[in-house]
């Protein structure tokens, strides 16, 4: 069976602060780890409602993006708007068929 896919993080430390980046998504920052992750999974609640809102829209200019990032930022749209935590799926501990248990 195939792993579910959750794209990759990349944790970087520059001047006193950390960056947690779920890459070809956002990142976050704060001066401790904890703090880096609580400020990406804002963003990343904050980019998962305006897809639930608004939908996405792409530029005929360039390529759209991966398939598995903008079905990864619906499913945390979904979850969170059933009121779980999304922090257990972005940090890759819960599969979605999992969500239940």
């Amino acid at each position: 069976m195939e792993k579910t896919w959750v794209p990759p993080l990349q944790l970087h430390e520059r001047g006193g602060l950390c960056r947690l980046s779920l890459v070809g998504i956002t990142h976050g920052e704060g001066r401790t780890l904890q703090e880096a992750g609580d400020d990406l999974i804002a963003r990343l609640l904050g980019i998962a409602a305006a897809a639930r809102t608004s939908g996405f829209g792409f530029s005929t200019d360039i390529p759209p993006p991966d398939h598995r990032l903008l079905a990864f930022i619906w499913e945390l749209g979904e979850r969170a708007a059933a009121g779980e935590d999304i922090r257990r799926r972005v940090f890759g501990l819960v599969a979605p068929s999992d969500a239940s248990a």
